[in-house]
């Protein structure tokens, strides 16, 4: 055992990399919305990344050790403390048995992960931890919950320099099915456009609104439906681009514009309601290459950790700084 729940908000799941291999069946993978937030969890507490953590949108809770455990803070930076100290986002933190965790509100994008030393050690399901609330596998973390974790030993009190994804930006985008269906002009407005992130958004896929007219496709009626993953952007009646998040559907029949490309999918779920977004398209070569880059600096991750109080005997230009900034004097 390791943290009991106390306190939790409305859309907390257990999340790890979601399952591959049943689209067939008609069940999409699910998984983390931030991949990279559980890369990043992963280096702080050293462990493998594909571990399940604690997706926690919008809102934390409060948590009560019920036994020595490690934690690690990753994604959207939200309000946290332990016994009403406020800790550092983007590290890892000792809870003693008894000492309570509290996290609040999102402060930046949407959402946010606590990861345990060992992994949460939920039940897995085809493979995977991952809940997947649209297709009623597993359910949301409640009130008295246990959230346990695997064996573990290692250090705490580490930090991670985060990824700035958290307030939208430029969406790099391949070709998809239907991009031909598109004409030139409606192509070129699509990638010159400014959208924020509408109202209407969760695990399943996000609206993005924006000024001017909608976009269409031709003869988008008689399309049939066709297998569909995240990242995909479907354009709707509306002329709304929806960005295809982990819980979407396996098929689809609206026309689909572009995909985002998986490295640039965890800016895309943490952009915040009304976040601008614009997109790139980019050649399939170009995707190749910065999806490479992207899992090599994944992996990479692990070499950014650093102590989050350093020890003067570890900076080698430790004189090079200003340690005292004034002098005051006793006798006055």
């Amino acid at each position: 055992m390791s943290l009991i729940v106390r306190r939790i908000g409305p859309a907390c799941t257990i999340q790890d990399q979601g399952r591959e291999g049943y689209l067939d069946q008609g069940l999409s993978r699910s998984g983390a919305a931030d991949l990279r937030a559980l890369y990043e969890g992963a280096a702080l507490l050293r462990q493998k990344p594909d571990l399940a953590a604690l997706e926690m949108a919008g809102m934390g809770g409060e948590f009560e050790a019920v036994s020595p455990v490690r934690i690690a803070l990753t994604g959207a930076p939200m309000q946290a403390s332990i016994d009403g100290s406020p800790v550092a986002w983007n590290a890892s933190h000792a809870l003693a048995k008894g000492q309570r965790l509290s996290i609040g509100a999102v402060l930046r994008g949407g959402y946010g992960y606590l990861h345990l030393g060992g992994g949460i050690a939920s039940e897995p399901f085809l493979g995977s931890r991952s809940a997947h609330l649209a297709a009623r596998v597993g359910r949301a973390v409640a009130i008295g919950d246990t959230l346990a974790n695997g064996p573990d030993k290692g250090e705490a009190g580490m930090k991670i320099a985060a990824e700035d994804r958290f307030g939208g930006g430029t969406l790099r985008v391949v070709a998809s099915f239907q991009t031909a269906l598109f004409d030139a002009e409606t192509l070129a407005r699509f990638e010159a456009t400014e959208f924020r992130r509408g109202p209407r958004a969760n695990r399943m896929g996000m609206q993005m609104d924006s000024d001017g007219p909608g976009f269409a496709a031709k003869g988008q009626l008689n399309i049939l439906s066709e297998v569909i993953s995240p990242g995909d952007i479907q354009m709707t009646g509306t002329g709304n681009p929806f960005i295809l998040l982990p819980e979407c559907q396996t098929t689809g029949g609206y026309p689909r514009i572009a995909t985002v490309l998986p490295c640039d999918l965890p800016r895309a779920a943490q952009t915040p309601p009304g976040g601008a977004v614009r997109f790139q398209f980019v050649s399939l070569d170009e995707a190749v290459t910065l999806h490479a880059a992207w899992l090599k600096d994944l992996a990479r991750l692990s070499a950014r950790v650093e102590p989050l109080v350093r020890d003067p005997h570890d900076i080698p230009d430790l004189l090079s700084y200003q340690l005292i900034s004034g002098v005051v004097s006793a006798n006055d």
